[in-house]
């Protein structure tokens, strides 16, 4: 199956992470398909970028996304100007 999940990047005691489509097998930090955006936890206003178009595409095609990633998404959703 097709996740749409975090990978993790960066330093000890620095995270940064990776919104990445990958198989369920792979491992965390392992081959990933595509890379739809990043995530910086430790910026209070601008860390998350997530291209929606991209996202749209693999839930389309049956990517299932983790808790976290879901919760990001609908973050940037509501952010979103509505077009």
């Amino acid at each position: 199956m097709v996740v749409i999940r975090l990978a993790r990047a960066g330093t000890k005691k620095k995270p940064f992470y990776r919104v990445v489509v990958a198989d369920q097998r792979d491992p965390r930090d392992g081959r990933f398909i595509e890379q739809l955006g990043t995530y910086d936890p430790r910026k209070t206003a601008h860390g998350l970028n997530i291209a929606l178009d991209r996202v749209d595409h693999w839930l389309g095609h049956g990517a299932q996304p983790s808790e976290s990633v879901g919760h990001l998404i609908d973050r940037v959703r509501l952010a979103a100007p509505r077009a």
